[in-house]
């Protein structure tokens, strides 16, 4: 009888070679073997005590190494590494994908009517799952453990720093949103009556600045000092379950009016009949081209992922694209359908008026409130990103943030103080948003992967003559995208000035 504690591998699986401790040593990729320290193939040593800063160190001299000095894969029943399931790991990068955008989607789809609206979305969701499935690839080619990492193994630290800090701006701006929206919904703005004045009317409950801070302390502080983001994966599910109640309640309001014959005739086209008309498609375009951006959290996502390979990884993205590819489609539809041309930049304050059917006052506190809660739950998965990504450029040197609590906590609270004052300084900042979303945004999930892609291909790991021309035409579509958006927005910066 066999005791031992191995297992058969089947032929065509992927594994990683993985010692007792399931600390990853070495990775197999096309025939080479990849040493890699703990951190990553990053900051390795050759026989001769050189250090590799980038791709061009690499030669084929730094793989002679026998696999013999690695002992054999432990079976994975036997393994330590109980890190998130399938289901954990969608839902965290649909919630890293599923934000503030969505209110953003109806607005998207009156500028560029209904047909080219829902191919975009489509399309959009298609790249960018390709996209993704690069930046995994050459991940674990390089055994790197972050976005920064993989950069730096491609195209040297400088761009390394450039990717840190354009995850930095991104999603700090992004939380800095989520925290107006939430004031602008619970104690109301200048356009609209808050959900607490309704409730219980004027008084010091819906102080703008008292109320963000109380969420801040009693439910995102909690969740954002977590050290590992499988510990959000039941927020995570949370969080796309009310997008979900959105979307419901937006299509069953829609489909009644429908049927009503209360819908307005939709656009079917972009209307491309004045220079308003045309100046509202650049806007627009880079909302819908970073609808999917999520490529900070892949790693983290993939790092924690039981079981982790390329292929598990990959249908972990092919299943987030096509549920938000839904949710999308149906909130973009639908809202449009509902509001037409009265439809607003962010949907969400369409939904303080009276939707002209029954229950309406209950629908509208249902979408607003339920929208808040999703965004509570989104905030500390970006969170967990901005952090990692902080503690990486300021603390390189420094032992990994998981082995520091006491550095982790106070990175946080750091950060959730700067954020707050962000916030509450800042009464609107869609236009900055939209800044953000044509450069930081487009280069995180376009113009970054598709240069790893493209450089790392000349150095052992080849791409089809498919996947080589889509690398291109991603790095194109980009850089237009991020030009068309900077001029959009500087010209509808110009307009609002006047």
């Amino acid at each position: 009888m066999d005791t031992s504690n191995y297992s058969v591998i089947p032929k065509n699986s992927y594994v990683e070679l993985q010692t007792k401790n399931d600390d990853p040593r070495i990775s197999r990729s096309h025939g080479k073997l990849l040493p890699s320290d703990e951190e990553s193939y990053l900051g390795s040593k050759n026989s001769h005590g050189h250090e590799f800063e980038d791709v061009d160190d690499f030669d084929d001299h730094s793989f002679e190494f026998h696999v013999d000095n690695y002992p054999l894969i432990v079976d994975g029943s036997n393994s330590s590494n109980h890190g998130s399931g399938v289901s954990g790991a969608v839902f965290n990068l649909t919630t890293s994908i599923i934000g503030a955008g969505i209110m953003a989607l109806p607005a998207t789809m009156k500028v560029l009517g209904l047909v080219l609206g829902f191919v975009l979305i489509i399309l959009m969701g298609i790249v960018s799952e390709i996209s993704v499935e690069l930046l995994v690839r050459f991940s674990v080619l390089c055994k790197a453990s972050s976005y920064g990492e993989v950069v730096q193994c491609a195209l040297g630290r400088p761009a390394r720093v450039l990717s840190e800090i354009c995850i930095i701006v991104n999603n700090a701006g992004v939380l800095v949103v989520y925290l107006i929206i939430m004031g602008d919904v619970m104690s109301g703005s200048l356009h609209h009556i808050g959900v607490f004045d309704q409730w219980l009317g004027h008084g010091f409950w819906d102080h703008r600045k008292l109320l963000i801070l109380v969420v801040l302390v009693i439910f995102l502080a909690p969740l954002c000092a977590l050290e590992k983001i499988d510990s959000l994966s039941l927020t995570s599910a949370a969080s796309v379950a009310l997008a979900v109640v959105f979307v419901v309640v937006a299509c069953v309001v829609a489909v009644i009016k429908l049927v009503e014959g209360r819908i307005q005739a939709p656009r079917m086209a972009p209307d491309f009949s004045s220079k308003e008309a045309i100046l509202d498609l650049l806007v627009v375009i880079p909302i819908m081209t970073n609808a999917y951006v999520c490529h900070f959290n892949v790693q983290p996502i993939y790092n924690e992922l039981e079981d982790r390979s390329p292929q598990k990884m990959n249908r972990v993205g092919r299943i987030t694209t096509v549920l938000c590819v839904v949710v999308y489609a149906s909130t973009a539809i639908s809202g449009y359908l509902l509001f037409g041309k009265d439809t607003e930049s962010d949907v969400l304050i369409n939904f303080d008026k009276d939707l002209g059917i029954r229950f309406s006052s209950a629908l509208n506190y249902i979408v607003r409130v339920g929208y808040v809660l999703h965004l509570i739950l989104v905030f500390p998965v970006i969170h967990f990103s901005l952090r990692q990504t902080v503690n990486a450029l300021v603390f390189e040197k420094s032992a990994p943030l998981s082995e520091s609590r006491k550095r982790s906590l106070a990175l946080t609270v750091v950060l959730l103080a700067l954020i707050y004052i962000g916030s509450t300084m800042v009464p609107n900042i869609w236009t900055a948003f939209k800044f953000t979303g044509a450069t930081t945004a487009v280069s995180l999930g376009f113009i970054f992967p598709s240069l790893i892609a493209l450089r790392l291909s000349r150095k052992g790991e080849s791409l089809s003559v498919g996947e080589k021309l889509l690398s291109w035409m991603m790095l194109i579509m980009a850089g237009t995208v991020s030009i068309v958006g900077v001029i959009g927005n500087v010209y509808s910066l110009k307009g609002q000035l006047k």
